[in-house]
């Protein structure tokens, strides 16, 4: 198998976790405060990937050079994080989702400013159709709201956050000097959730951690160990063996992984014309493998 086939299939695994984070962060976004949730996500999936780094590769000094590093990254993705629960108070998961899948065609533009990787036509045309893809499944197939380009508090909020999770991406290989994933998600880890225990104290203080919902301690395992914990390691592996727009492309996936995810809860699958954004956005993820298939393992 090669490099790359690894990657594409790390970010395959990757779309499906993610999509559950939707679903359940719905669930407890307005049961505790974004900060306070974000810090201990960050610090139990910082226990969980210490433990796995010291089972495999270990963790020496001179994979910890330029810290600085770690807390670009950390800051980065513990961002995006608080603005997801921010807009998940009241955005609906599917079309937050179809924000998530606008990160390729940000990814494209900041991968080309700090790596100069190039975008092709055929990639271009791609990232076009995903995003129209999503605007569509954003405004809920409604094409009043289109034409009135009305779009929600919350996914603008998301917006956002998916601009820094755009920046992330091109940045794990620009700084990254050579040290395994698992461990430089460690450093990320440990530095994202320093400066978000930082930024919420106070809401992590005022959170009465005993009293939480069930619901609450279920979210967010799941967001440490699946959503945080293994997204974080498949996507700096991918990253890695793949151009910053290709892999956040597997990001087009995660609306109908969220309509799989919200129909196995029970909570029923969306208008049927919100399904024409989502078969855009798996036709651009085809597209972009394709056009990675003719021009070589990539």
């Amino acid at each position: 198998m090669s490099e790359a086939l690894r990657g594409h299939l790390a970010m395959l695994l990757f779309s499906a976790l993610v999509a559950g984070s939707f679903s359940l962060g719905v669930m407890v976004a307005n049961e505790i405060a974004p900060a306070a949730l974000n810090a201990a996500r960050f610090g139990i999936a910082a226990v969980v990937i210490g433990v796995a780094a010291l089972a495999t590769t270990g963790l020496q000094r001179a994979h910890f050079r330029a810290p600085w590093r770690f807390a670009v990254l950390g800051g980065l993705f513990g961002g995006y994080f608080v603005l997801m629960f921010y807009g998940l108070q009241t955005a609906a998961p599917v079309s937050a989702a179809a924000v998530f899948t606008l990160v390729p065609l940000m990814s494209a533009v900041f991968g080309w400013l700090l790596l100069r990787q190039i975008t092709t036509g055929w990639m271009a045309l791609a990232l076009a159709i995903g995003a129209a893809g999503a605007v569509w499944v954003i405004v809920r197939g409604d094409p009043g709201a289109l034409a009135a380009f009305e779009i929600g508090q919350g996914e603008v909020i998301y917006f956002w956050g998916c601009v820094l999770h755009a920046i992330y991406t091109p940045m794990v290989r620009k700084l990254n000097r050579g040290e395994p994933a698992v461990v430089f998600t460690f450093g990320m880890l440990l530095a994202g959730g320093a400066l978000l225990a930082v930024f919420g104290w106070q809401d992590i203080l005022a959170t009465n951690w005993s009293q939480l919902p069930g619901i609450v301690w279920i979210g967010l395992f799941y967001l440490a160990v699946c959503a945080s914990s293994a997204t974080f390691v498949l996507l700096q592996y991918a990253a890695m063996r793949l151009p910053s727009a290709k892999v956040m492309a597997y990001t087009y996936l995660t609306p109908s992984w969220v309509i799989l995810w919200e129909i196995a809860l029970g909570r029923g699958a969306p208008p049927g014309l919100v399904l024409i954004g989502v078969a855009m956005s798996v036709v651009a993820l085809v597209m972009l493998l394709e056009g990675a298939r003719s021009r070589g393992p990539a």
